[in-house]
């Protein structure tokens, strides 16, 4: 395996061992009976959580009482057609849009009812990829994956240097510090907002739509980075995507989305296997099922 975006980076990645083994395997689904609200096999409350949320624009109904509760320390893939709220979601778990009406428990805690300076400091335990990075254009590689370090802790500017360069160590783009987004390509502007992602340590990393844009090599290399950062970093990630592929590739559990509301949510494995027809027509690509052009 090799990275060759603009020749950047030529070295294979080492994947952990296990990294290769098949998804939604030495993962626990949620345990009948045990505490509302916690984590399998514990009294902990799950990292992510949304009960009965609703959200409209105008006349447009988008979410329609969504209810989730996320796998602790594993990668949920969030599937569905367009328009059906996955992105939406994001923005409610890390705090940008509050719901209408409903629940979002982060750690536990309703976000909308505590103040927004706790709100503020919860949000630093997230880390989030956006489409095609979301760099700044005006700083180097190096800068747009400090940004959150220098504006979020009290680093003195060798310690940053060390944990930037081992982010950027880390995904292959050690080489490129001082390039501009705009001098790179889009795989490399993707990876450069992953390092930027993970540089405060989150404990939940989410991706919006990480490979939009790529080509199918590229894809694939990124999603066997997330494998590799998820088997080095732990934490609860959660990924927004159209590409099945990526789905098989890197979940461990998988939820659809339809018309505001979630209508599966377990293991990848029994996702990909499942009879609903729904399911089984959206993750096959099938063009005979319930789901239609409108």
């Amino acid at each position: 395996m090799r990275y060759d975006d603009d020749m950047d980076m030529t070295r294979p990645i080492p994947i952990p061992a296990g990294v290769g083994a098949p998804h939604g395997q030495g993962h626990r689904a949620p345990e009948v009976g045990q505490q509302r609200g916690a984590a399998p096999g514990t009294n902990q409350p799950h990292s992510m959580q949304v009960r009965g949320v609703y959200k409209s624009f105008g006349s447009s109904h988008i979410l329609q009482g969504m209810n989730l509760d996320f796998a602790d320390n594993a990668i949920t893939t969030i599937l569905g057609p367009s328009g059906t709220g996955k992105s939406v979601l994001i923005k409610h778990l890390v705090g940008l849009l509050a719901p209408d009406a409903g629940d979002v428990l982060i750690f536990g805690q309703d976000i909308w009812k505590i103040s927004e300076a706790e709100r503020y400091e919860l949000r630093k335990r997230f880390g989030v990829l956006f489409q095609d990075g979301a760099l700044f254009g005006s700083m180097n590689i190096f800068d747009n994956t400090a940004f959150p370090l220098r504006k979020h802790s009290n680093l003195s500017e060798k310690e940053v240097k060390e944990i930037v360069m081992e982010r950027l160590k880390e995904v292959g783009l050690e080489r490129a510090v001082k390039k501009r987004p705009n001098e790179v390509s889009g795989g490399m502007r993707k990876r450069a907002g992953f390092a930027r992602a993970l540089v405060l340590n989150p404990d939940i990393v989410m991706f919006d739509e990480p490979d939009s844009g790529l080509d199918p090599v590229r894809t694939s290399l990124l999603n066997d980075l997330i494998l590799q950062m998820h088997a080095e970093h732990k934490g609860t990630y959660m990924l927004v995507t159209h590409d099945i592929r990526t789905a098989r590739k890197v979940s461990d559990y998988v939820g659809l989305i339809w018309k505001g509301k979630v209508v599966h949510y377990g293991e990848a494995d029994a996702a990909f296997a499942s009879q609903d027809p729904f399911v089984r027509q959206f993750l096959s690509g099938e063009s005979a099922g319930p789901l239609g052009m409108d």
